[in-house]
């Protein structure tokens, strides 16, 4: 109790004292591992071969199933010899986390160098493990537009919220500058098939190629800006034997009955054993990485350098079709103009988000639900992804299609563009993706993997997720389509009349632009 006192006394000194930030000065320095110096690492001499055949071109398998995204970054650990380059949102001491935090560890005590940048708005409950960890001399750690008071963090949004509201939402995975995983999943059990919450269902790729220097060059970028800062400056000094601890919590972890699951998942994998023995398949095409500028988060960049402006340049005019797959999902009037005249050009336009009682956020849902019936009378075909039965096994029924695995909640952001070009990555189709967090992503002109993902819905979509449609009166019906029947919901399937009145409620208030 007294301990508790003292925290809040002191994060109310700090708070009306300004909430300043230390000084960057004298950051230490560092850059990525040109592609030419890794060739020789077990990764690069893996894939020099696949890589010198198909010149300008990247080599990328898709990463649907939650235990397979695991463990490909685990070996990719596993396997590194000089460095790793990792960037994430949220990162989470849960089982994954920390199992993932254990792999860094390793590489470490075998000389790898580690550079872990992290969104300080996403590691609630990680302080004292990062300061710990950041002891190391092989791993650096940094926070991106860090808070400065830690307990509780949300007392900074009173003093700096203009800052604070911008997050980095990137998240890569990338070792030796010779293979890299980016995609829409953190780091925490929930985005890989695990935990007793929400379970989403996502998607990441695996690249090999020049997509890889792309993602380190702008790894490198992130690390050096002005917003990133060394995590012992902002968490502070660690205990004496914190470091010590650090290992031991390491051990028992792994060695606990949660992590069974992915220490089997580690050993029976052969994802690795491919890789490095020439057999994985890769789908090689042209990827054009798109990133937001880190300056961002300061509101300085150029509109221009936007990831939704890079988007719109990398895909042009879509003259067929268009399907997206977004969790959350907030048009606004301006994309309801833009689909409506796609479809009045006959281009196809077909969603998938959250339904409200999928929707981890409710907030966001409110932000979407106004536009449900002008998308309709705009000619989009719109579904809602549906949330499993709480009785489903969640290790067990793992599908290996581009809707993910046993999940209660949509979480993958991606689409297919006339059959040609899919998009994988961290950008979500609201407000807050376009103006307030940085995102990125690659455009991957494939016909094969695009139409794999529009195959991957069709053959899905009726029986994973609710057909909203409008009737004669202009009233919003949901589809339940059933293998022998089809149920007919008039208000949102799931849901409880007090749950639906706040989500209307919400709807009603000006905080769209923060959504």
């Amino acid at each position: 109790m007294e301990g508790s006192l003292r925290a809040w006394i002191a994060a109310v000194v700090v708070l009306f004292s300004g909430c300043a930030l230390p000084p960057l000065a004298d950051r230490p320095e560092s850059r990525s591992f040109p592609q030419s110096h890794t060739r020789e690492t077990a990764l690069g001499q893996a894939i020099a071969a696949k890589t010198d055949a198909h010149p300008g071109q990247s080599g990328i398998v898709l990463l649907a199933d939650p235990y397979d995204a695991f463990a490909a970054r685990a070996l990719l650990a596993e396997a590194a010899e000089a460095t790793l380059d990792i960037q994430y949102y949220i990162w989470r001491p849960d089982t994954t986390g920390t199992l993932m935090l254990y792999t860094l560890y390793r590489a470490a005590e075998r000389g790898v160098r580690v550079r872990l940048l992290l969104d300080d708005n996403g590691i609630a409950g990680m302080d004292d493990i990062l300061v710990a960890l950041a002891q190391h001399p092989n791993i650096e750690i940094r926070l991106f537009n860090p808070f400065v008071v830690r307990n509780p963090k949300w007392l900074g949004y009173f003093t700096d919220f203009r800052r604070l509201n911008y997050r980095m939402h990137n998240k890569s995975f990338t070792a030796d500058n010779q293979a890299t995983i980016i995609g829409g999943r953190n780091i925490a059990d929930e985005y890989f098939g695990a935990g007793q919450g929400a379970l989403f269902a996502d998607l990441d790729v695996l690249a090999i190629g020049p997509a890889v220097d792309e993602i380190s060059r702008d790894f490198d970028r992130y690390w050096a800006s002005s917003a990133s800062w060394p995590a012992e400056r902002i968490l502070g000094e660690p205990g004496s034997d914190s470091f010590s601890e650090l290992v031991d919590r390491f051990r028992d972890v792994e060695s606990s009955d949660s992590a069974a699951v992915y220490v089997r998942a580690l050993e029976d994998s052969e994802f690795l054993r491919k890789l490095l023995g020439r057999e994985l398949t890769f789908n090689w095409a042209p990827v054009v990485m798109v990133s937001d500028d880190p300056t961002k988060v300061m509101g300085r960049n150029d509109k221009e350098d936007l990831l939704s402006r890079q988007l719109a340049r990398a895909l042009e005019d879509p003259e067929r079709s268009i399907t997206l797959i977004s969790p959350y999902f907030i048009p606004r009037d301006a994309g309801v103009e833009l689909f409506r005249k796609l479809e009045e050009r006959g281009v196809e336009v077909r969603v998938l988000t959250n339904s409200l009682e999928a929707n981890d956020v409710a907030l966001v849902h409110a932000g979407y639900s106004k536009y449900r019936k002008p998308l309709l009378r705009a000619g989009v075909e719109l579904w809602e992804m549906r949330k499993l039965d709480d009785e489903t096994p969640q290790e067990q029924d793992l599908q290996t299609g581009l809707m993910g695995s046993s999940a209660s909640s949509l979480h993958a952001k991606t689409f297919a563009v006339d059959g040609e070009t899919l998009f994988v990555g961290s950008f979500n189709f609201d407000p807050r993706s376009i103006h307030l967090n940085t995102e990125l992503g690659f455009v991957i002109e494939s016909p094969e993997l695009a139409g794999l993902l529009e195959r991957e819905f069709d053959r899905q979509i009726r029986f994973s997720a609710y057909q909203v449609v409008l009737t004669e009166d202009d009233e919003l019906r949901w589809l339940e389509h059933q293998e022998h029947r089809t149920l007919r919901h008039s208000h949102d399937p799931g849901t409880g009349p007090l749950t639906r009145l706040m989500v209307f409620i919400w709807s009603l208030m000006p905080i769209e632009s923060l959504l």
